[in-house]
């Protein structure tokens, strides 16, 4: 059993004396996990750091079997985040989410572009940490969708509405208006005008803790939860950065 797709980093864990276990999001693989011989010398090293894009071969006698890859870089982005911290913490927190909530081997095409974008921000973006965060919550709402648990913001659940829908309800996952709201908006989950489409460039940093919270909400409750994790310690890391900032 053998292919090859691109991939991009998730993580690298030394696997053995020399070698390393590799988990990247491909293009038509899904997730997906490896070893790679002699991973852990200097010449592959550089090449396995979580964010960077590869061409992989995979190959295993058995379906089943972890397999082995073979890496070859296309692309790092870390010559632009070194020494920025909060890319850096940005960085960690996006694949740590990509890593924790996506099947492995299983196809999600939308997810790996989404997250070939939001590493364009990380590395292009000149601003400050707004589009990271906010692009992070776009993905998760994304990964949400692709798992079949996607949220329903296309009008209010109590009127039909279209417009001004600024909830979401917990139980329903169903946008709510601000007019149908009403004395029950304490019980309802914020929902930015980012993750309804929203330019990112208008978003504040209270709109992408809200749109992060949200998404957090309902993956702990559909992924994370489930499989008794919790969120990734990373995004955790993240958006406490992000509320600093605010205060």
């Amino acid at each position: 059993m053998e292919w090859q797709d691109d991939g991009i980093v998730l993580s690298a864990s030394r696997y053995g004396e020399n070698d390393v276990l590799l988990e990247v999001m491909t293009a038509a693989h899904g997730r997906a996990r490896g070893f790679v011989k002699g991973g852990s010398g200097r010449r592959q090293r550089g090449n396995l750091q979580v964010g960077n894009r590869l061409r992989v071969a995979w190959y295993a006698r058995i379906d089943g079997n972890l397999g082995r890859f073979t890496p070859e870089l296309v692309h790092s982005p870390l010559g632009q985040m070194m020494g920025d911290g909060g890319r850096l913490a940005a960085l960690s927190a996006i694949a740590a989410v990509v890593a924790s909530a996506m099947p492995e081997r299983e196809n999600h095409p939308s997810i790996y572009e989404r997250f070939l974008a939001v590493l364009d921000l990380l590395e292009y973006e000149d601003s400050d940490t707004v589009p990271w965060a906010g692009g992070l919550a776009r993905l998760e709402l994304a990964i949400l969708a692709d798992l079949g648990y996607g949220l329903d913001l296309a009008s209010c659940a109590a009127t039909g509405t279209t417009e001004n829908l600024a909830y979401v309800s917990p139980k329903s996952a169903r946008a709510v208006s601000l007019e149908a709201a009403g004395p029950y908006k304490e019980r309802l989950l914020p929902l930015p005008a980012f993750l309804l489409e929203g330019p990112l460039g208008d978003a504040s940093v209270d709109d992408v803790l809200d749109g992060l919270r949200l998404t957090g909400f309902f993956l702990d409750r559909q992924v994370w939860g489930v499989h008794g994790r919790g969120q990734p310690a990373a995004r955790e890391r993240f958006i406490a950065s992000l509320a600093r900032a605010t205060r």
